[in-house]
């Protein structure tokens, strides 16, 4: 499966570009939140992965803009499930 490993390392350097620039800033806080609650550096990033692989498909698969406040909302809400 390389394939998901390139998407997974693209997805991951996004999350690391967006704490690094502090946007938005509720990746970086969600990724502090998460890492205190215990979860692992890769665990944490899956976890916040799944939140922008929901913007990624929404924007190749139905042509539909990234929604941010979307994004931030199931920030909100890791590690809990459902995501909108």
């Amino acid at each position: 499966m390389k394939a998901n490993k390139v998407i997974r390392d693209q997805i991951f350097l996004t999350i690391k570009n967006q704490i690094r620039s502090n946007n938005p800033p509720e990746t970086k806080i969600t990724y502090d939140r998460l890492r205190k609650q215990g979860f692992d550096d890769f665990t944490t990033m899956q976890l916040i992965g799944q939140c922008l692989a929901i913007e990624i498909f929404g924007v190749l698969k139905h042509g539909k803009p990234y929604d941010n406040d979307r994004y931030v909302k199931n920030l909100i809400k890791l590690p809990q499930d459902p995501f909108e």
